[in-house]
């Protein structure tokens, strides 16, 4: 019974550690977003999607070293080496065998299997959420260079003559079908 209480104490404190890099992560995205350094452009969304999975690969480390330090505190290793080992075994849900801990201490790697498996998840969500936002933001800014009116003497100033779509990665017509049936809480507000 001691073991389930300290694993659900250290679940705990790991799931607090992946709640604020997750939201530090999205938080700074969201900044450089509302100023403009990302979103629009696409390897810059790409370079800031990559930030954002760097930062969150930290936390799931902080949280595989709190299991290992707590492994340590149960007296089951000697080395934190050989503790941080057996964690991210647990942690990531590979489950090698190789390493066993005593009866006592034994429910702490379900434990710590499930709290990497909420945590993978977690981060997950606010990765794809990140990307969505930033699909969106480059999105809304090629549609407003295309339909930005044109001044006098530019080219391209009467009418549509002149006016190139904007680049996209996808077809229009495969855009609007996602946008309408497939991601219906996408739909831009008319």
């Amino acid at each position: 019974m001691t073991a389930m209480r300290v694993g659900f104490g250290v679940a705990l404190g790991a799931l607090v550690i992946q709640g604020m890099v997750v939201t530090f992560g999205v938080e700074v995205i969201g900044a450089l977003m509302a100023q403009r350094v990302v979103g629009i452009h696409l390897w810059r969304n790409g370079v800031a999607t990559l930030m954002l999975i760097m930062t969150l690969l930290i936390g799931h480390l902080a949280q595989m070293a709190v299991w290992a330090t707590a492994f340590m505190a149960a007296g089951q290793f000697e080395t934190f080496g050989v503790a941080f080992y057996h964690s991210a075994v647990n942690y990531t849900t590979l489950g090698y065998g190789d390493i066993v801990m005593s009866e006592d201490w034994r429910l702490l790697g379900p434990q710590e299997a499930a709290s990497g498996t909420l945590a993978f998840g977690w981060s997950t969500a606010a990765i794809v959420t990140i990307f969505i936002r930033m699909v969106r933001d480059r999105h809304r800014a090629q549609m407003r260079r295309t339909q930005a009116p044109r001044r006098p003497g530019q080219p391209g100033a009467a009418g549509n003559a002149g006016r190139r779509a904007p680049p996209t990665l996808i077809s229009r017509a495969l855009a609007k079908k996602l946008v309408t049936h497939a991601l219906p809480s996408m739909r831009p507000a008319i």
